[in-house]
């Protein structure tokens, strides 16, 4: 059991499970009906998503020391309880069941998704 890491709109893997979309908006253009069938997500999870004006602040971030501070800031939101909780629920069950979380970015490692999966590897998360 375990979570993958995934870019949202790739084809699934044949054991990522229930996909999670921790992104602040849904994807443009496609019905709701369809998130899951044209794989984007199962569930939409924005509690795990930046913030807008932190989002742009990531969108706009040219160099190491941008995208750090983006970091930074991101990991202070995520230690908001709200979000705090759901990443200790998703560590917990990453032991239980196969689970993907995921955004749109090309590149996971300037992606935000590449600091939960940080944060989820700190709090004993099996991660993929």
């Amino acid at each position: 059991m375990s979570i993958h890491i995934v870019r949202l709109g790739t084809p699934r893997g044949s054991n990522e499970g229930l996909r999670l979309g921790t992104v602040r908006r849904p994807p443009r253009g496609v019905p709701k009906a369809e998130y899951a069938s044209r794989d984007f997500f199962d569930v939409w999870l924005p509690t795990l998503a930046p913030s807008a004006e932190l989002m742009a602040q990531a969108k706009a971030a040219g160099d190491e020391k941008a995208w750090n501070q983006f970091k930074r800031k991101f990991r202070v939101e995520m230690g908001a309880p709200d979000p705090g909780k759901v990443l200790d629920l998703l560590a917990a069950l990453s032991h239980r069941t196969q689970l993907a979380l995921g955004c749109y970015c090309e590149s996971e490692a300037h992606c935000h998704r590449s600091v939960l999966r940080e944060l989820l590897l700190e709090r004993g998360a099996a991660v993929v």
